[in-house]
């Protein structure tokens, strides 16, 4: 582990490549599971307030279960989630040609429609965060087998999921943050080569 500012930030963090590959995973990190992305209570009210720049991309279920369920709810383990269609497909899943998952959210900001508000434990992804006794935070790669693809691509393409991920850290945590971490991958990397 290391310490970063306020945080714990697991060394697979550093050490592992990374470079997600929607063309051979197919967003399926937005349809796999038992819940939906796990969310804060001001990550849903921006949710909320973007809805009509999305609801055209979401699929007739999802609209159905916003409107019936709203967008949001808590789940087994009494944490606030997006809601799921079926027990499985976010609600804000939008289909591409070919079957290709997307985020309406994502979809949306990238096009203008609406400012980013992809909730920010699916942006960071694989990234998982945890809160640690004493206002740290831990800072974890999520090993998932859906994202085999993309550790290949990484490895492929030299990319680190640190350095893939230097936009939703960004946004997480801050730059200087970010630059803090990049250095220290750096200097950790150099000290102890593949």
């Amino acid at each position: 582990m290391l310490l970063i500012k306020n945080t714990l930030v697991s060394l697979d963090l550093i050490e592992e490549y990374f470079a997600c590959d929607l063309d051979a995973c197919h967003g399926e990190c937005c349809i796999e599971g038992d819940a939906g992305a796990p969310v804060t209570r001001e990550e849903l009210d921006a949710i909320e307030a973007v809805l009509p720049a999305v609801m055209d991309d979401l699929t007739p279920a999802a609209r159905r279960v916003i409107e019936q369920e709203g967008t949001g709810y808590v789940d087994e383990e009494g944490d606030l989630v997006t809601s799921i269609v079926c027990g499985r497909d976010c609600v804000f899943t939008t289909y591409a040609p070919g079957g290709l998952c997307l985020c309406a959210l994502e979809k949306a900001s990238r096009e203008g429609r609406a400012p980013q508000t992809k909730p920010i434990s699916c942006h960071l992804y694989p990234v998982r965060l945890k809160e640690l006794p004493g206002g740290m935070t831990g800072v974890n790669f999520h090993h998932w087998k859906i994202c085999h693809a993309a550790r290949a691509r990484g490895l492929r393409e030299g990319i680190r999921a640190y350095e893939f991920l230097r936009e939703p850290l960004t946004r997480r945590f801050g730059a200087d943050w970010y630059d803090e971490l990049a250095l220290a991958a750096r200097e950790w990397l150099a000290a102890h080569p593949d």
